[in-house]
């Protein structure tokens, strides 16, 4: 079965007036099946908006091909259109002094919808997205949370095959966020597929049947989520909590520690394979330390070792 989603040796710059031109994308190739949940991760600058962007019309490439459902985004513009939702969040698409099903109408009409249809559809969405209540007010009384939603309902409004998601649970709360989640398996259940470029590992954990990391615009890599953590080899890890400092520097001896370090509620010991993980284990029940429990590297710690910590620079 074709891809849903297929990019090939795609490149983006942007020229700029006495300086050498910025590479945002840089022979980037990459292929999403139908129906999966496909994470894109990077640091900021990285170039997933830009490829987000060139996915769904809104930017043409400098070179390289890129399709959707087997349609060439530049060749086949309008095509790949219809076939598309595009959420990128913020303020961007939205206009604040329109209620929210003023908003969605106007969309509709850009959709060339017949009216029926766009009020029967902005209607159940609204519904769907927890916004039926507040349907009539205007969108500059919304909070951030809820314009996230409203978003999502204008990017489902034409119903696309195809979504593309930039940062969609910024702004949400933690039981919104759930919801949201939610909301995104159900219609990928519905036959949809989805590109999710986020920050938030978890959200990417939660979601996605597979992740991708770029950075400076060059793929990384590709894997299923479930298993990425195999891409750092043969390591295995144990957590454990304790107050005192003394266990961990006590266990970065051990000759089968690679290292320790401390994580926000835990310490993590990193083995070389699954029996160094089983004498760690024992080496904490023998000093009563309980809460402890054999763990795989995440998909956070592949990312940070993958990408590098660079702290706040872009």
């Amino acid at each position: 079965m074709e891809a849903a989603v297929s990019a090939s040796a795609l490149r983006r710059t942007y020229e700029r007036k006495r300086k050498d031109a910025v590479v945002a994308l840089d022979d980037l190739t990459l292929s999403i099946a139908r129906n999966e949940i496909h994470g894109l991760l990077g640091p900021n600058g990285a170039g997933k908006t830009t490829l987000v962007k060139i996915l769904s019309t809104v930017l043409l490439p400098t070179a390289g091909t890129a399709r959707v459902l087997g349609h060439d985004v530049v060749a086949e513009t309008r095509t790949v259109r219809t076939l598309v939702g595009l959420v990128l969040g913020g303020d961007r698409g939205l206009y604040d002094r329109l209620s929210a099903r003023r908003n969605l109408l106007f969309w509709g009409a850009l959709y060339k919808l017949d009216a029926r249809t766009v009020r029967r559809r902005a209607d159940a969405l609204l519904e769907r997205v927890g916004l039926a209540e507040r349907a009539d007010d205007p969108v500059e009384r919304f909070s951030r949370g809820m314009r996230q939603r409203l978003h999502l309902a204008r990017g489902l409004l034409h119903e696309p095959q195809v979504l593309f998601l930039d940062e969609p649970t910024s702004g949400l709360d933690p039981v919104a966020a759930v919801a949201f989640r939610r909301l995104v398996l159900e219609l990928r259940d519905e036959g949809r597929t989805f590109l999710l470029a986020t920050h938030d590992m978890d959200e990417a954990t939660a979601l996605c049947d597979r992740v991708s990391l770029i950075d400076r615009g060059r793929l990384l890599l590709t894997d299923d989520t479930a298993s990425i953590g195999r891409i750092l080899g043969d390591r295995e890890c144990v957590d454990f909590v304790h107050d005192d400092g003394t266990h961990a520097e006590a266990l970065a001896l051990l000759p089968e520690v690679t290292d320790v370090e401390r994580l926000d509620d835990r310490w993590r010991v990193h083995t070389a394979d699954r029996d160094g993980s089983r004498r760690v284990l024992a080496w904490l029940v023998e000093r009563d330390v309980l809460t402890a429990r054999h763990a795989q590297p995440t998909l956070e710690e592949v990312y940070l070792r993958t990408v590098g910590d660079r702290g706040m620079r872009v």
